[in-house]
């Protein structure tokens, strides 16, 4: 049982810096998969601002449209 012991102790010894290349490698992995989230979801979130604002140009346009008719059918009566 004695040499159970100390063979148990020598990997314990190597535990400590296999154990923290784990948990380096299980970080790196989990910051990898958050940089590619937030990268999608700032690509998502960019998107919808660029379709709001063309809906928005859109809008200010046939309001201008709509303003300029009024205007214009508002001098002829």
């Amino acid at each position: 049982m004695a040499s159970n012991t100390t063979n148990t102790d020598k990997p314990d010894q190597q535990r400590p810096e296999d154990s923290r290349a784990e948990l380096n490698a299980a970080v790196e992995d989990l910051l990898n998969s958050l940089s590619n989230k937030f990268a999608g979801v700032s690509s998502e979130i960019f998107a919808k601002m660029d379709e709001m604002s063309r809906r928005l140009d859109g809008l200010e346009a046939e309001l201008r449209a709509a303003r300029d008719n009024n205007k214009d059918g508002g001098s002829k009566q």
